[in-house]
């Protein structure tokens, strides 16, 4: 449930309530892909301020299985994360994943699921919309995402309306199979039960992207087993697949004023330090990306111009930051501290130059060092874009 304390202009200010905990909204989610943020451990991303962490549906199904995690007691026991945790669906990676090494017809998509191989061995596998909310249920996910089909970019208008038709019939056997798991099990999720979110499809055409927001809000509920109240939260898919970043602007501003205003908005896979400014001037609440962590791993580290006063102004623009990269060879004898502005512990304790050896040398220390830096300047960014205007 989302609670919204004050709206400046367009941007959202609340909480969102789950059965982990309270997220304090907008957000970004660190993504632990396989059950762990690479290279930092759960007690320090608490440090730096995180809430909240997206599992990999796909890749967790994979290995370990569901099975064990669900044995384990949930993917935040058996990772030692006490907070909230997002999953998503698994459609995104095995469209994109399971077809990288060798055919992509290995993929094989039809109206019942999809059907691939594990590009590590070879295994088949079959994922439905229901598989995939089993999956999620047994890995103790607080936001769980329905099933889609994630269509390329460019693509064309008819595989596009194709693809958000297919995808709104799957949220509907997701949105029933849910139900069906939560009053079957009504005991356990008597205090709270997880939330279930839709995804809004259609690719860059604008008269698809209002039909799918159509589709998928005049859903008969009630008579598919579940609250007349619909979708816990609204997803907007397939903004982060290629498509030139300038499309991203026009969808927001073709969806956004269609969604409930009493529903969290979660903008997928998305994105640059200005891109969330933007969006979260324009009503978006919740965003994950795996910008902070791969740029570090490949030694490019967010620097704050000044003050975060330059984001209302400037932030569209990316004014407010520079991203360093700290394998320059200028910054060899750099004895600066990386951000002056940051408090983060590489900030506290180590300089530039030495991040630079470390690269150089082929330490791993420098990329969860570099790591470090960066997720606490994503979760800087929101705690400042949290504040009112």
């Amino acid at each position: 449930m989302l609670k919204i304390s004050r709206i400046a202009k367009r941007k959202r200010i609340g909480k969102l309530y789950t059965a982990h905990g309270v997220i304090n909204t907008p957000f970004f989610l660190p993504i632990a892909t396989k059950g762990a943020v690479k290279q930092l451990s759960p007690e320090e991303l608490r440090e730096l301020g995180a809430e909240a962490i997206l599992g990999n549906t796909y890749h967790l199904w994979l290995r370990p299985g569901e099975k064990l995690v669900k044995k384990a007691g949930g993917l935040q026991k058996f990772m030692n994360w006490n907070g909230p945790m997002l999953t998503d669906s698994g459609g995104y990676q095995v469209f994109s994943l399971a077809g990288k090494r060798g055919d992509k017809g290995s993929v094989k998509l039809s109206e019942k699921g999809v059907e691939f191989r594990d590009p590590n061995d070879g295994k088949k596998y079959f994922m439905t919309p229901e598989k995939s909310i089993e999956i999620q249920l047994a890995l103790g996910s607080d936001i769980i995402m329905v099933l889609d089909e994630c269509p390329p970019y460019p693509c064309s208008r008819e595989y596009a309306k194709k693809s958000l038709e297919r995808t709104t019939r799957w949220a509907k056997r997701c949105f029933v199979y849910f139900h069906k798991q939560i009053n079957k099990n009504n005991r356990k999720y008597i205090k709270s039960r997880p939330l279930l979110f839709c995804i809004v499809q259609g690719s860059v055409f604008e008269d698809l992207r209002k039909e799918s927001v159509k589709q998928l809000m005049s859903i008969d509920f009630s008579a598919l087993g579940g609250p007349a109240s619909g979708w816990d939260g609204y997803a907007i898919g397939g903004v982060a697949v290629g498509e030139p970043r300038e499309k991203m602007k026009k969808i927001l501003e073709w969806v956004l004023p269609m969604l409930p205003e009493d529903r969290p908005r979660y903008l997928m896979g998305l994105g640059r330090p200005e891109e969330i400014v933007f969006a979260v001037e324009n009503g978006i609440d919740m965003f994950d990306c795996v910008i902070p962590t791969r740029n570090s791993r490949h030694g490019s580290l967010f620097v704050r111009k000044g003050t975060w006063s330059n984001l209302g102004k400037k932030g569209n623009r990316g004014d407010f930051y520079e991203a360093l990269n700290i394998t320059n060879a200028k910054y060899k004898k750099d004895f600066k501290t990386v951000d002056p502005n940051c408090d983060c512990y590489t900030c506290r304790n180590y300089t530039r130059a030495y991040l630079r050896h470390l690269f150089a040398v082929g330490e791993p220390l420098a990329g969860r060092l570099a790591t470090i830096h960066n997720l606490k300047f994503y979760q800087d960014l929101m705690k400042n874009l949290r504040i009112y205007e």
